[in-house]
């Protein structure tokens, strides 16, 4: 049996985002790199930014999370060197693999601050941090990605409780038919949808929180799409379907922004502002759960999942009946969507 290499640091990696009024349209031609977005849309989702001062919250996230886990793993048994590198905004992950490699790390984890399947959710991290080697050049640090952890108890387990404290601070029981409870994610093209498993993986991790809660009835809904009207993408909108709820006699709503792991734009924007301002024009109240963040077991999942590749013995905790996904993914899993001209 091969030996599993040894490890001397963790990379966090993740999306990246503004931090002030003039990095919000160089951050979203970061982001759009490649796709043609005329100037004019860039502008409009840049106002989205701009009402929150041009700061998107996901890089004092990332920090928290960074601290949070210098801390877990000083008091572990292994105590790695922690770094942080954006695909779209500063710190970006070549200038971060320039100081990883400067630092003597030779070998790295990388976790990804998405928990599913999917080209923009996995497989395009891996090409970014294989297009950052390639720029730092062959003395870059080999950079492996740890699994997928959608339905790891440390992330299902404090979901489950933000759903608890959600549906108490609204009063509600959501067992009563004038309640619905929404299970919402970024929404992907269908065809990006149609290559991976993300679908699969959002109605496990739904399942599972809203089981942990003795709920039967609820819905996936999506948010946050960006492609043009001609392009299928995944359904039904938050949004619409609050509307369409309301038609139906639905008085509240409680949305768990399942798909992510920190309060960034697409959480305090997209559902926060838009689908809150929807809900209270229809007459629906509207609450919205707490997403995990730096919440002690999640961090510790983290730890778990480093330690995980250090030993073979060490279980691979998961929680559902879709089994542990592999430590690396397979050539070609999650191939790149076709874009339309």
């Amino acid at each position: 049996m091969t030996a599993q290499p040894a490890y001397d640091a963790l990379l966090v990696v993740s999306f990246g985002g503004p931090e002030g009024p003039d990095d919000v349209v160089p951050f979203l031609e970061n982001v759009t790199r490649g796709r043609g977005i005329p100037p004019e849309r860039l502008a409009e989702v840049g106002a989205h930014y701009l009402l929150f001062g041009g700061v998107s919250p996901i890089n004092a996230q990332c920090r928290e999370l960074v601290a949070a886990l210098r801390v877990e793993l000083h008091d572990s048994e292994h105590d790695l060197p922690v770094y942080w590198g954006n695909r779209n905004w500063h710190p970006m992950l070549a200038d971060t693999m320039r100081t990883m490699r400067d630092d003597g790390v030779r070998r790295a984890l990388a976790f990804v601050t998405s928990a599913w399947s999917s080209y923009s959710a996995c497989r395009q991290y891996l090409d970014d941090i294989e297009a950052a080697r390639a720029i730092v050049g062959p003395d870059a640090p080999t950079v492996d990605k740890i699994r997928q952890f959608f339905d790891h108890p440390g992330f299902i387990e404090p979901m489950a409780d933000n759903l608890r404290a959600a549906l108490a601070r609204a009063g509600v029981d959501a067992h009563d038919p004038s309640t619905r409870l929404l299970f919402s994610a970024h929404s992907i093209p269908g065809s990006m949808a149609g290559t991976s498993d993300y679908v699969v993986q959002l109605h496990e991790a739904a399942q599972l929180v809203a089981t942990m809660n003795e709920i039967d009835t609820y819905e996936i809904v999506y948010q946050s799409r960006s492609g043009p009207p001609s392009v299928p993408w995944l359904e039904p909108d938050v949004g619409d379907r609050i509307e369409a709820l309301a038609m139906e006699g639905i008085t509240t709503v409680v949305v768990v922004p399942i798909g992510f792991i920190s309060d960034h734009m697409e959480v305090v924007y997209d559902l926060d502002t838009l689908a809150a301002q929807r809900a209270r024009d229809c007459g629906v109240r509207f609450e919205r759960a707490s997403t995990v963040g730096v919440e002690p077991r999640f961090v510790a999942m983290i730890r778990e999942l480093v330690e995980e590749r250090f030993a073979t013995s060490i279980p691979q905790r998961t929680l559902g009946d879709l089994g542990v996904r592999p430590d690396r993914c397979a050539p070609g899993c999650c191939p790149a969507p076709t874009r339309s001209r």
